[in-house]
């Protein structure tokens, strides 16, 4: 009789946003740049993460970073809001939890 041969199931070999994540980003992105908070994004798809650096400038460092880290998915959650010196702002298991606090910025007061 035949064997069965199990394989080991290989990790992805590269990260990235599916269509519906890189949806929110980017409506979030396109609001901040209609508001003149942003004018440039970065994209970095790697083997063990896969981040969203928005700029205020071409030439400065980014001033959020979104980071989806899929290891931390039971842990932490995979999703990383990242400040400009490098701190962790939010982390979460759901992308618009971690987006909340950049939408906030977007909220103004009118008024009557």
């Amino acid at each position: 009789m035949g064997e069965l041969a199990y394989f080991p199931s290989r990790a992805p070999l590269q990260i990235g946003f599916d269509r519906a994540e890189l949806t929110l980003i980017l409506n979030l992105y396109g609001r901040m740049v209609a508001a003149g908070h942003w004018r440039d994004y970065a994209l970095s798809l790697g083997t063990d993460a896969a981040q969203f650096a928005a700029f205020r400038r071409t030439a400065e460092r980014p001033e959020i970073c979104i980071e989806k880290r899929p290891s931390l998915r039971r842990a932490q959650g995979q999703w990383a809001l990242i400040g400009e010196a490098g701190q962790i702002l939010k982390r979460g298991h759901e992308l618009a939890g971690v987006l909340a606090p950049v939408e906030r910025r977007l909220v103004k007061l009118v008024s009557v």
